[in-house]
């Protein structure tokens, strides 16, 4: 892991999240690329998804948690990316053990 502290802004966190949601389940489908995508431009996306492709689950949970702390959340924000990150879950139809998982893990570093 780099001992850098990384410093995202809202929407690179966002993406990173979502990227973490779409990886719950290990296979990350073409459809949750392609949801994902849509919330942000290329170049925020290729960054993003070039670091969250180098890092461990461990280590993705504590850059999630490190970079929550910077930037004040309100709740109609964290609503919001909660309901992004059940679209990513249920865009397969299912909602499997893992991201359930990933899920409540998520639901305690953002609350």
């Amino acid at each position: 892991m780099n001992n850098q502290q990384q410093h995202w802004t809202k929407t690179e966190l966002q993406i990173y999240i979502l990227m973490l949601c779409a990886n719950a389940d290990s296979k990350v489908t073409e459809e949750e690329l392609s949801l994902i995508k849509s919330k942000t431009d290329k170049e925020t996306f290729d960054k993003i998804y070039q670091e969250f492709s180098g890092d461990t689950e461990e280590e993705s949970l504590e850059k999630i948690q490190d970079n929550l702390v910077m930037h004040e959340y309100s709740h109609k924000e964290l609503a919001k990316l909660r309901k992004e990150m059940f679209e990513i879950f249920f865009s397969d139809k299912k909602f499997s053990m893992m991201e359930n998982t990933l899920d409540k893990i998520l639901d305690n570093i953002l609350y």
